[in-house]
């Protein structure tokens, strides 16, 4: 328990802060939620266990698959990958299959946009399709020019477009409608990656507007924890059409149809242990709640931008100047200005209590935002005050009061140890350092307390490129 709590203290985890990162919803994991994974009668199941012995786990599959089904306007699901990423070759999978089915085999070029999430060119690539990319305009949406050039030039190959809705730069696509259309027109399938489904649950749904299929990230939407690496929960989902192509498994027929791939998991349910999360979250919300959720997802996301506008400009908006679920931070030319970097930037956020954003994706030099709708007015406050305090301290380098290199954007985080030694060499204070501006009156921490990053600035570039193994040589344990 001890080492526990010494683990728990030395985390910035969600319990603590909010976890801003875009792209990837850290949303809240309501203790209701989880407690049922820890029974036994879910945990000690095993995946194997015969169709007699696991009927109430059976009957809780079959209920969360027509939740979702009937939540994205879809007609089947597959709850067998337990990863986004292993959902995306699944759905990949199944269009080539329906392609090979219609002897239109040659069919293997996938259009992806620049704008994508990276693990969409590489499911291609496994599902042995070619990648072509597609360019985006300057509000981020698909280029519909080049899109259409594209679709002429491979018109006769052309299997798949790939596209994330809302995109990955923050808005909507306006024009979606006529992205499927195009694609229909020449023969191909479209996969709208649904890594951002938050930002449609109970307004929109993908199977209505031209989709065909999907993957849904349980480990994000629907509050199934992801840090750590694992576990998620990846399904794919489709139209009929695509239905017979879903994961099948050997060792159990129930799992798929008979006609499909083979399995993307050893399991035939993935991660079934875990599902019971997002059964009890779609069962407590309700229709009207997850509506309502998605809702405050984008408004929180729009409160944000439309706060830190004046001091960060947004990127990417949309013809209304409302972004989507996310807003993307440009610090390019505050860099070019000061030399502070979005590293910088990340790091300060540290000695203000809270977890970065996602740095430098999909653009480098930029911070994208994700509040989520988990989070109250409070924090989104308290974020928005520690942005507009870095933001002076960034002001600070550039009139000359510190050096990018000697200034305590530079030198964060800052660690107790680092505060309480006799050496400092800094031209700020070390209140300035461990309490920053509106710190020390409770304008920015409220009620939770100071927390102490344990490490401090790391070279993260190297530690990429030179591996170390942590592990005792084997001689200790002669």
């Amino acid at each position: 328990m001890r080492y526990l709590r010494m683990l728990a203290d030395r985390d910035l985890a969600l319990d603590r802060t909010m976890i801003p990162l875009g792209s990837c919803t850290m949303k809240l994991n309501a203790v209701t939620e989880m407690e049922s994974i820890t029974w036994p009668e879910f945990s000690s199941l095993h995946p194997f266990a015969p169709v007699d012995q696991s009927l109430g786990s059976r009957k809780l599959i079959d209920q969360l698959s027509q939740w979702l089904i009937s939540i994205t306007g879809y007609d089947a699901v597959s709850l067998q990958p337990n990863a986004g990423s292993q959902g995306e070759f699944s759905g990949l999978l199944a269009i080539r299959s329906y392609h090979d089915s219609r002897n239109d085999s040659h069919r293997r070029v996938c259009l992806i946009p620049s704008s994508a999430h990276g693990t969409n060119a590489a499911s291609a690539v496994m599902a042995g399709m070619r990648v072509v990319v597609v360019a985006t305009d300057d509000r981020g949406n698909v280029s519909l020019d080049d899109l259409r050039a594209k679709i002429a030039e491979h018109s006769s190959e052309l299997a798949a477009l790939m596209i994330t809705y809302p995109s990955t730069h923050g808005v909507f696509e306006t024009a979606i409608g006529d992205i499927c259309a195009a694609v229909h027109d020449a023969g191909g399938q479209v996969y709208v990656d649904g890594a951002n489904l938050n930002a449609l649950v109970g307004l929109a749904q993908p199977g209505k507007f031209g989709a065909d299929v999907s993957h849904l990230n349980l480990h994000k939407t629907f509050c199934i924890p992801h840090g750590g690496g694992g576990p998620g929960v990846g399904p794919v989902i489709c139209r009929s059409h695509l239905a017979p192509f879903l994961p099948n498994h050997p060792m159990d027929p129930t799992a798929g149809p008979v006609t499909g791939p083979g399995p993307v998991s050893a399991a035939p349910f993935g991660s079934a242990s875990i599902l019971p999360i997002s059964w009890a979250y779609i069962r407590l919300m309700g229709g009207s709640g997850l509506t309502h959720a998605t809702q405050v997802a984008i408004l929180s996301a729009n409160y944000i931008a439309r706060k830190l506008g004046e001091y960060y400009p947004v990127l990417y908006s949309g013809a209304t100047g409302l972004v989507a679920h996310e807003c993307i931070l440009d610090l390019r030319e505050i860099t070019r200005e000061t030399g502070v970097t979005v590293d910088d930037v990340a790091k300060r956020l540290m000695d203000y209590g809270f977890h970065a954003p996602t740095m430098s994706f999909p653009v480098a030099g930029t911070l994208m935002v994700e509040p989520t709708e988990s989070e109250d007015i409070v924090e989104l406050d308290r974020f928005i005050a520690a942005m507009i305090a870095i933001y002076r301290e960034i002001q600070a380098v550039g009139d000359g009061t510190y050096t990018s290199e000697n200034s305590p954007l530079r030198n964060a985080p800052h660690t107790s140890e680092k505060m309480t030694s006799m050496a400092w060499e800094h031209p700020y204070t070390r209140e300035v350092a461990a309490f920053p501006q509106g710190l020390a009156l409770g304008e920015i921490i409220g009620r939770r307390g100071k927390y102490w990053p344990t490490v401090g600035r790391i070279d993260g570039a190297y530690g990429d490129r030179h591996l170390i193994c942590a592990c005792p040589p084997l001689e200790e344990y002669l």
